[in-house]
């Protein structure tokens, strides 16, 4: 393997971590000090496994395209998301149909693309604005929306947005990897990843996954 892959994965590897590692931070300050009633004792321990588990599988498979398919609650992963970064400190909240069906999906990397897609999304939303993440059934499709209220993206730029490390603001934390990761975590799953945005209107990303098989 070459110096530029090793590079390459290893930068990939750190930037994915750093999600859960900063999860399970937040969950122990949850923890210390306090006197939590028992539900909130075994959303904390979940959120917790959750976040393990994703860094066991990152460390372990670095390739993002690899998926390994199980039956998956969309809508509670979609909550547990941003259970997460609400826990994390941002503005986030869920609003998740109904009707929404179990799809075939790693579940696992679709959090990744969703951790992912929220940070991106708290990161350029100005203070006191609300992150909002959709959860719908489109046509023979699950559609998972994060918006933000943020400075937008010009369109000449929204799809080198997607290219290993470009980002448009370098005044803001990040590596250039976050929607990178989530596009190819959709196109593993035979999805898509599109923004919608315009200057001064924020933006929104749109993750598209087939509902069947």
């Amino acid at each position: 393997m070459s110096a530029r892959s090793d590079g390459d994965r290893l930068a990939f590897l750190v930037h994915e971590v750093r999600s859960p590692v900063a999860a399970l931070s937040a969950i122990a300050e949850a923890l210390a000090g306090r006197d939590l009633d028992e539900g909130t004792q075994r959303e904390l321990a979940g959120l917790a496994l959750a976040a393990c588990r994703g860094i066991e599988r990152v460390v372990g498979d670095a390739a993002v395209g690899s998926v390994q398919l199980e039956e998956v609650d969309v809508g509670r992963l979609v909550r547990e998301s941003v259970a997460a970064a609400v826990l994390g400190g941002a503005s986030v909240r869920a609003a998740v149909a109904a009707d929404l069906p179990r799809i075939d999906a790693d579940p696992l990397r679709l959090r990744q693309a969703l951790d992912n897609l929220v940070a991106n999304a708290v990161t350029h939303s100005p203070p006191g604005h609300e992150v909002v993440v959709i959860a719908r059934v489109g046509e023979g499709e699950i559609l998972l929306s994060v918006s933000d209220k943020g400075g937008g993206i010009p369109v000449e730029e929204q799809e080198r947005i997607f290219e290993p490390g470009v980002r448009l603001d370098t005044s803001r934390p990040g590596s250039g990897l976050g929607l990178v990761v989530a596009r190819a975590i959709a196109e593993a799953h035979g999805g898509t990843l599109t923004v919608q945005s315009a200057p001064g209107r924020g933006a929104t990303f749109t993750l598209a996954l087939p509902s069947a098989p």
